[in-house]
């Protein structure tokens, strides 16, 4: 009788460990989250979990037809319910969408994270301009750019414009425990934490000081930049290089006029408009902190950040130069080193007696031959 294999039984993580959460941490989650909505349904519950749900700091007064909201502390808790719904998001995307796509692409394992990073980041970005953009025609910020500093500090948010800086603050808090639920490896966690600090102290400092609208604009213009390097990267991954390459090209011109396009603007509102109505002292009360040295701090950061983003680009671009004409080089010399070979063979041969260079001939005859053979 034949021997029967025995089959190994694949044994689930035990529940109180860290295989087990991450594995499980969407529904987990998910799980959490619906906690908030089921506190709804109750009356006793019902103050409390509104405050995680619903938005807080309303400040529309009797005569106005919409409805605008301020800043305050019942905000976190509306941070935290959108940081616990960007986590179930996210799985969701890489499990339905990336994971699907990258089977059929068979990538290796540094390419398959940075694929699922940019797929990430590209639905992040398409979503948010798109969004952003919404914002900005109805706010008519478009057709009117002194309405960026126009009334501050009072720039009070409509329903749509608060969301997105919640979920803006919120996506970019829940990409810390990302690395972890993602396995993240150490060399790319660098890179991750760098941008997502720096994403989240942009619209957190915007959000607490009143500086939305500019914000706003800024964000629009940058995520625009983003969405089509990651999208050509994205085809790159995938072997369409047509694109990819048409891609990376617009991209660099893309990328130094958003950097152009940050600049004026950041000028024109820091340093003329809100220049019109500034203060000596911040007053914390009113939520105004348009005094010269925070105006001057805003522009020193925003600079220093442009220059930053730019050195990164020049630097990228000269070791990729560098590299292309290493490789003519090195492509260059191995040409010389065969021809030098063939030249020596040729000269060895000349300085046979003529019985041998006729029996070489005859030898290197019936080689080619015999190849020409097997090729048929």
């Amino acid at each position: 009788m034949p021997i029967k294999r025995r089959i190994g039984v694949v044994k689930n993580p035990p529940i109180f460990s860290h295989e087990f959460f991450i594995q499980n941490h969407p529904d987990i989650i998910s799980c959490v989250a619906m906690l908030f909505v089921m506190g709804l349904l109750f009356q006793s519950t019902a103050p409390l979990a509104s405050i995680f749900i619903a938005m807080s700091h309303n400040v529309t007064e009797i005569h106005e037809e919409t409805v605008l909201y301020s800043y305050g502390v019942k905000d976190l808790a509306l941070i935290f319910f959108y940081f616990l719904i960007s986590i179930v998001v996210h799985a969701i995307i890489q499990e339905y969408v990336l994971d699907k796509i990258n089977r059929k692409l068979h990538l290796s394992k540094i390419k398959h994270s940075k694929f699922n990073e940019s797929g990430q980041l590209l639905i992040f970005y398409l979503f948010s301009v798109l969004w952003g953009g919404e914002v900005i025609r109805r706010e008519g910020y478009l057709w009117s750019i002194s309405k960026l500093w126009i009334d501050y500090p009072f720039h009070h948010m409509s329903y749509l414009f608060k969301l997105y800086f919640i979920v803006q603050i919120a996506y970019w808090l829940h990409n810390f425990p990302e690395l972890y639920l993602q396995k993240v490896k150490r060399d790319e966690m660098v890179s991750r934490i760098t941008y997502s600090s720096f994403y989240l102290f942009f619209f957190a400092a915007a959000y607490s000081q009143n500086f939305t609208r500019i914000a706003l604009c800024l964000s629009i213009i940058h995520y625009t930049a983003e969405a089509l390097f990651h999208f050509s990267r994205l085809c790159y991954f995938a072997d369409i290089t047509s694109v990819s390459d048409y891609g990376f090209k617009l991209w660099n011109v893309l990328f130094v006029v958003a950097r152009l396009a940050t600049i004026t603007l950041s000028v024109l509102t820091f340093w003329y408009g809100l220049a019109i109505n500034q203060k000596s002292t911040i007053s914390f009360i009113e939520g105004n902190f348009n005094t010269q040295l925070v105006r001057i701090n805003c522009l020193l950061t925003l600079f220093l950040l442009q220059a930053w983003m730019m050195w990164n680009f020049i630097t990228f671009h000269l070791k990729r130069i560098r590299e292309r004409n290493l490789e003519k080089h090195m492509a260059k010399k191995k040409n010389k080193s065969q021809s030098k070979k063939s030249t020596r063979i040729d000269e060895d041969v000349n300085e046979l007696p003529e019985v041998d260079q006729n029996i070489n001939k005859i030898v290197t005859q019936r080689i080619t031959s015999k190849a020409g053979k097997v090729k048929h």
